[in-house]
């Protein structure tokens, strides 16, 4: 089998490298998604309830189980991936970068968003919560075109 990709320092293994680091792309943005909506009916949770318990187990276990550890694979994977190509001298995956820069600034807060809630701070509206779950589709959408439209 030939493929031109298989060149660099990660040789025969690139295409297990990519493999990989679209697996942990879906499930990052798989959590990313859950843990707004996750946020959602916590904060309908009466405070101190036993339900709200449950809620901020379930987010905590969504967040060190799957989505930053999900994260940290994407990126190890995904820089990996670049320096094998040389991608850092393509204007395509300079805008992919950026938006994964957002994407990952927006994982942080939305982290530190269950923290605050799990202290009993309830910041934001379940409607603000609802619109912020959209992001992570905006971006993966953005990353999806750019990866293989290469509009630039």
């Amino acid at each position: 089998m030939s493929f031109d990709g298989m060149i660099g320092f990660l040789g025969a293994a690139y295409l297990w490298v990519k493999a990989a680091h679209v697996i942990f792309v879906i499930f990052w943005i798989a959590g990313l998604f859950m843990l707004p909506r996750f946020f959602v009916y916590h904060q309908e949770a009466p405070v101190g309830s036993e339900e709200e318990a449950r809620w901020v187990t379930r987010e905590r276990k969504l967040r060190h189980i799957i989505i930053t550890p999900s994260m940290i694979l994407v990126w190890l994977f995904g820089l990996a991936l670049a320096f094998n190509i040389g991608a850092f001298a393509e204007p395509w995956f300079h805008a992919k970068f950026a938006v994964v820069l957002l994407l990952s600034a927006y994982h942080g807060w939305i982290v530190g968003y269950g923290r605050k809630l799990a202290k009993g701070e309830r910041r934001y509206s379940g409607r603000t919560l609802r619109m912020m779950n959209e992001i992570p589709g905006i971006a993966v959408a953005i990353v999806v075109i750019l990866v293989v439209v290469r509009p630039f």
